[in-house]
Order: C-alpha cells, then sequence, then structure tokens
C-alpha cells in the first residue's frame, strides 16, 4: 500500500506458522502466494536508517517520534528525528482503567413499552436544547405539513432529544413513546385513540418512536408513512420516528438527517440552568473544560459534564474529577462498543473498531481491508463452524465512522516514492486508540487469540505502514500488561528466523518505551548478552532507537557487544560481519540523533580502547558521513553541515569530527569507505556553493601528516566525474585548500 521496502517484500510465517497462544492447532489460512505475499528468500534485513524512517513516517499520531526528514536535536534544525522526541502518553490514558461510571440524563434511547412522556420531562429538555440555524424550524414546518417525520442520525447524537422538541415545539401534547418493537407495517395501527382510563392525560397528540427496527425485507415504505399520515390526522397529532444510520428504507422515503449542534452550546445551555447564566462564562474558562470541548464529546455526556460541573460550582464536587471527567466518558463509551450484544454492534463493526485503534490517522481503505482479516479471526474464535460473512459491497463508509465516532480526512502518506494523498480516517478523540487497545486486551481476554493472529499476519506484510502499526499496537499492549505481550507476542518476534518479524519486535520495544512502559532497557540489557544471535540483533537495533536518551548507557552496551563479538569469533573466517555491520550501523543511528554531540564525545574518548571499539567507532562514523539531508543523492551531507555549523560556532564537535576522519582516513579497514564517502562529498560541491566552503574548511584539518596530504591530493586530482566525465572542476579548487606539503 504505502512505503518503502528495503527489507524485502518477503512473507510467510503468518499466524498458520505458530501455534495459537492456547496451544491450540494453527487454523488453516491462505498460502502466502494467495495472500499476496513473497517468497522467504526475498526476506533480507533492512538498513537500520531505512528502518528508523519507515518508524518515523508511519508511527501513530499518539506515538509520533519525529518528522519526515527533519532531522533535529543534536546538529540538524527542525523536529527531532529520534524516538527520544515526540509524544508520550502519560498514565492518563495507558494507566488502570478508571470504574465511575456516570449518567447521562434524559438523554437515553426509548424503552421497550409505550408509555406517555411526563410533561416536566419535556419541560427540562425544552430548557437546554439548542438551536443555532433555521434548519429546526423547517423541520418542524414539514412535521406540521406531512404529520410524520423520520429522523436519520448516528447512537447518541441527541436525536431523541430532537424527535421530542419538534413535538414540543409544535405544541403537540401530551406525548406518548411507542415501544420500539413497532415494525414498519403495523406503524399506522399504534396511531389510535387512547384509553384515558389508564391514568392519561388525555388523547395523545404527539408520538415518538425511537429505533425503529428495520431489516432486509421489512423496509420502512412510504405506504407505512403515507397510512400512519392518515391515521395522525384523525387525530389531529403528529409523530417523529428516529431510525440509525444503517435502517433500510426504500428510496421513496425522505429521512432528514440529524446533526447535533456545537458542544459548546449544548454545554452552554445547560450551565445556565444548572448553575446559572454568571457562572457560565467561568466555568467555560477553565483549562479542564476546555479540553473536553475539544475532544468531540456526545450531547449525552456534555449533559452529564453540566451536571457535574453544576456540583462544582456549588462545591460539591473537586477539580480532579472535572478534569478526569472526558477520560472517564470515553473509557465508558469504548466498554459500551464492546459490551453490547451483536445486534447493536456486529462483530465485523467492533473488528474494524480495533483495526481503527491500530491505524488510526491511516489510510481508511487499509483500515477496511485489515479489519475484514481480523474478523475472520474473531469469527472462528467465536464460532469455528460458521465462516465470517464479509460483504464485498453496501457497506457505508459514513455508517462506520458515524459508529465509530471518527472522521475521514485527506492527507499525505510517505512512500518510498515520495508523499502520496490519501483518504486517512481518524476517531475525533485521539485518545481513543489507546483507550480501545486496552480495553480490549485487558477487559475481553477471550480475544487474545483472534488479535494475536491478527497481528502476526500483519507483522508479515509487505508494507511498512502495516507492520509499523503491528508494533504500535503491541507497544500498547505491552504498556497495559508487558509480561502477556512480550511472552504472545515480543518474543517470539525476536527470536524468528525472519528480519521482518524481529524488525517488528524492534519497533514494538522501542515505541513500547516510548510511551512511558517500564523495564524495556533491562530487557535490551538481558538480550545483548544472551546466547541467541536474534535476540542480540533485536537489542542492538533497539539500543540505536532508545539510545538519544541515555547515549552513554546504549554506548557502552554496544562496545561490550563488540568486544564480545571478536572474543567470539577468532577465526577471521568465521566473523560474524552482519552483526558487525548491525552495531556500526547502532552507532551511526546515536551520532545521527538529537545526542549527536554527546555521542561525539564519547566514541572521540574511547576510540582506543581497544580492536573491537576502534573498529565499531570508525565503522559506524563513516556510514554517518553517508547520509544526506532528506536522504536526497545531492543534498547536503549531514555530518559535513554539522561541522561547518560547529566550525562557525567554534563548537568543540568540529575537533572531534575532523579527529575522527583522519583516524578513518588512516585506518588500513576504514580507508576505502572514507575515500569513497570524500569522492560523494566532492561530486555533492560540485552542484552546491555551501557545500563546497564547508568542504573547504574541512579538508585543511585533515592534513597533519604527508601521508594524509598524499592521500587526499591524490584523491582529488585523480577521481574522474560522474559517468566517466572529467574530473568535477571543485575538485582542482578543493586542491588548493590542502596546506602545504
Amino acid at each position: 500500500m504505502t512505503g518503502h521496502d528495503p527489507a524485502g517484500p518477503g512473507a510467510g510465517g503468518g499466524p498458520g506458522d505458530a501455534p495459537a497462544p492456547d496451544g491450540s492447532a494453527p487454523e488453516e489460512l491462505p498460502s502466502k502466494e494467495s495472500a499476496g505475499e513473497e517468497p522467504e528468500e526475498h526476506d533480507q534485513p533492512q538498513k537500520a536508517w531505512a528502518a528508523r524512517r519507515d518508524l518515523v513516517d508511519h508511527s501513530p499520531r499518539t506515538m509520533k517520534v519525529g518528522s519526515h526528514a527533519a532531522f533535529g536535536g543534536g546538529f540538524v534544525a527542525g523536529d527531532q528525528h529520534g524516538v527520544s522526541g515526540g509524544r508520550v502518553t502519560g498514565d492518563v490514558v495507558m494507566g488502570s482503567k478508571t470504574v465511575h461510571h456516570w449518567t447521562f440524563p434524559g438523554l437515553s434511547t426509548a424503552a421497550s413499552a409505550s408509555g406517555e412522556i411526563p410533561r416536566a420531562t419535556l419541560d427540562r429538555l425544552a430548557a437546554t436544547f439548542v438551536t443555532t440555524d433555521g434548519a429546526f424550524g423547517e423541520l418542524v414546518e414539514r412535521l406540521r405539513r406531512d404529520r410524520v417525520l423520520v429522523l436519520s442520525g448516528a447512537r447518541f447524537t441527541g436525536r431523541r432529544t430532537a424527535a421530542l422538541m419538534l413535538l414540543h415545539r409544535l405544541g403537540a401534547g401530551p406525548v406518548v413513546a411507542l415501544d420500539r418493537e413497532t415494525t414498519p407495517g403495523s406503524l399506522a395501527d399504534r396511531f389510535t385513540p387512547r384509553d384515558d382510563t389508564t391514568g392519561g392525560t388525555g388523547a395523545a397528540r404527539g408520538y415518538v418512536l425511537c429505533d425503529l427496527e428495520t431489516r432486509r425485507g421489512n423496509a420502512l415504505r412510504e405506504t407505512h408513512l403515507l397510512g400512519a399520515a392518515d391515521r395522525l390526522a384523525e387525530q389531529d397529532a403528529y409523530a417523529v420516528i428516529t431510525v440509525g444510520p444503517t435502517a433500510v428504507l426504500e428510496d421513496d422515503v425522505s429521512a432528514v438527517g440529524w446533526r447535533p449542534p456545537a458542544t459548546e452550546d449544548v454545554l452552554a445551555a445547560h450551565l445556565r440552568v444548572r448553575a446559572g447564566e454568571d457562572a457560565v462564562t467561568r466555568l467555560l474558562g477553565m483549562p479542564a473544560v476546555k479540553e473536553f470541548l475539544d475532544h468531540g464529546h456526545q450531547p449525552r455526556e456534555v449533559a452529564a459534564f453540566a451536571q457535574l460541573l453544576g456540583r462544582y460550582a456549588a462545591g460539591e464536587a473537586t477539580e480532579q474529577e472535572v478534569a478526569s471527567f472526558s477520560l472517564v466518558s470515553l473509557e465508558n463509551q469504548v466498554r459500551e462498543w464492546f459490551e453490547e450484544d451483536e445486534t447493536t454492534v456486529h462483530l465485523r463493526d467492533k473488528a474494524f473498531l480495533i483495526a481503527l485503534a491500530a491505524f488510526d490517522d491511516g489510510p481508511y481503505a487499509l483500515t477496511a481491508e485489515l479489519s475484514d482479516l481480523l474478523h475472520g479471526f474473531l469469527q472462528q474464535t467465536q464460532n469455528g463452524s460458521r465462516t465470517a460473512e464479509i460483504p464485498v459491497f453496501g457497506t457505508h463508509i459514513g455508517k462506520r465512522l458515524q459508529l465509530a465516532r471518527a472522521r475521514l480526512s485527506e492527507g499525505e502518506e510517505h512512500t518510498e516514492w515520495g508523499p502520496v494523498t490519501q483518504t486517512k480516517a481518524a476517531f475525533h478523540d485521539e485518545r481513543a486508540s489507546l483507550v480501545l487497545l486496552r480495553e480490549v486486551w485487558t477487559g475481553h481476554p477471550s480475544a487474545r487469540p483472534a488479535l494475536i493472529q491478527w497481528l502476526r499476519r500483519l507483522a508479515d506484510d509487505g508494507r511498512p505502514l502495516v507492520r509499523t502499526r503491528a508494533a504500535s499496537t503491541v507497544a500498547v499492549l505491552a504498556r497495559t500488561d508487558l509480561p502477556s505481550a512480550m511472552a504472545l507476542v515480543i518474543e517470539p518476534w525476536a527470536r524468528s528466523n525472519r528480519f521482518r518479524h524481529r524488525l517488528v519486535a524492534v519497533n514494538a520495544l522501542t515505541l513500547a518505551h516510548h510511551i512511558g512502559t517500564p523495564n524495556v532497557p533491562r530487557i535490551l540489557d538481558t538480550w545483548s548478552d544472551a546466547g541467541d544471535r536474534r535476540l542480540r540483533w533485536v537489542a542492538v537495533r533497539a539500543y540505536a532507537l532508545i539510545g538519544p536518551e541515555r547515549p552513554a548507557q546504549a554506548l557502552a552496551a554496544l562496545r561490550a557487544a563488540a568486544r564480545e563479538l571478536y572474543q567470539r569469533f577468532g577465526d577471521p573466517d568465521d566473523f560474524d560481519v552482519e552483526m558487525a555491520g548491525e552495531l556500526a550501523e547502532a552507532v551511526e543511528l546515536l551520532l545521527l540523533s538529537p545526542a549527536s554531540s554527546e555521542v561525539l564525545d564519547d566514541l572521540r574518548a574511547h576510540l582506543d580502547d581497544d580492536r573491537a571499539v576502534h573498529d565499531l567507532v570508525l565503522g559506524g562514523f563513516v556510514s554517518a558521513c553517508h547520509r544526506t539531508k532528506d536522504d536526497e543523492r545531492y543534498g547536503f551531507p549531514l555530518v559535513l553541515d554539522w561541522y561547518a555549523r560547529a566550525a562557525t560556532d567554534e563548537d568543540r564537535a568540529a575537533d572531534g569530527i575532523a579527529h575522527l576522519w583522519r583516524e578513518a582516513l588512516g585506518d588500513p579497514f576504514q580507508t576505502r569507505g572514507a575515500l569513497a564517502v570524500m569522492r560523494e562529498w566532492v561530486l555533492v560541491a560540485d552542484r552546491s556553493t555551501a557545500v563546497e566552503w564547508a568542504l573547504a574548511a574541512l579538508l585543511p584539518r585533515l592534513v597533519t601528516t604527508p601521508t594524509e596530504h598524499q592521500r587526499l591530493s591524490h584523491l582529488l586530482r585523480t577521481m574522474p566525474g560522474e559517468d566517466g566525465n572529467p574530473p568535477p572542476g571543485v575538485a582542482a579548487r578543493l586542491l588548493g585548500t590542502l596546506p602545504p606539503r
């Protein structure tokens, strides 16, 4: 879907390759080829630099660790491009679930039996009902004309209150709430004169039917409404019927869409009644109230919040209760989604909610695709004999998003070909994804086997976005329940023979640490000394990502790993070149991180400790010198830019960079690579005056001996241009900057 995939688009190893968490045999899944995955031989280790770029590009908004190609902190202006920067979600969301329950007054759905609505209830609702434009007046006139009106809206948007207020505005009282078991075919029969001996106040002139149940083969038709209108006209009565977004209506039925007024207006109206006009401005100005309004709460939650604020104004509630109300409301909503049976929220909708939590603010089509995959796994857990039915067509995006309290927007998604515009889906409340995943993992353990199978499949996906979101999802699970997440998901990935799985484990641990999960550094310290080479690989990669916040500890661990590597393989033919490269790439990432200055000082101080550390330092430094701004082929080399600014500011980093350059050029194992980097820099200088000036400032400091002079002058005199062209003109100019022999 999106993103580059240097690790190779290999697949395999879905949930069918390993026993289920409960020890049962894995279920049959489509073959790798049928699932769009490629053979295992294409699985190759992705370069650490590219892997971090994917992590930064595709991490969810609640875990943003930087911005694309905008490095920062230590030496390059811009946002931090390290996992130590960005947003950290605190215990306010990721901690233990709050157990407060609130009553949402006057906004519940209709009762299951018919009955007259008390006049006092209607008067109370009218006192706080808000209309912000002339649309409501138009609905009143339409109801007056047609006698019956169908009002369509999502649950808990105030559609029942709106229906009652339409009748109230017409003066149609008393108002009777009809049994929601009423069918479209029996609608007209419900509008008959009532037996007043039951204690009523007289013949009803208003009827409200909330959540009319419809289905295929029993849709609401125009004939039903016409028959109802005739009966209502006989009584001089009116009726409003509310339906949900998924109601089955014939094409000739014109339903009116209901959208609630602005949250702040609703809250202000309730506060005027509960606390008085004088207190409204003061209460609305409270920081906790402003935060509440920013999260897009439902009218029922607004009413309950107003009740709490009224108690607060009277000195009967604390400021902490006010501050926590928004999160408590969100937790109650999430709990409600997953506690209700399938007649209210279908299993497929619950799968979509979980997928949206994992892919929040990601492409909608991708979220919907992978939610159907999760639905299949959930269905196997719930009833393995029943095949999950997934409609190919007919799914209404708007209805899905209404249930999820989410929105669509157009936004850019990073790919290996550059940013592309995608239609994205995101919760209105960005905390919802974290709260939802926590609720599913801890509140509904029966869903764990299906969720784990789904995550394993995501880890095999060829799209970096999908793999990154699998990691971020597991990070939330680890923050909630570290032992289970480690045993069931992260460790199996870390011990996998496939690089792709191990990289997802790296990202999961990194993001888990980023959102405050305890003990991640301890896990990495243990794995770095493990006998299992795969665990050591994961530890090295993760050190590079969480290291900027603890560079001394990270570099010490990398040095220890390098020494152990050299001791383990005394025979050069058995030397683990791949692991040595991983260690160097880890140093590279740390050197190009927000902790760059501290890392540089540490590298220089330990350069001559021993051969293993010497090779580690120089290998990481030369790798870092390859990197350019925005990863452009002719972009400004990041280390050279760092040097130029340090030299201008008389920063000691300039001395450190020059020292490591001299060491790399003079080291028999690094000379060739270092000269290749210098050649790249000269070619970039031929296209950029700024790079030429920076290089002209650096080169003289690289010559302190005749050998160093000979090496660089030979490079500048003999290097060819690109594609076999003559030497670039800048080479001769740079040759003139070298000090006399």
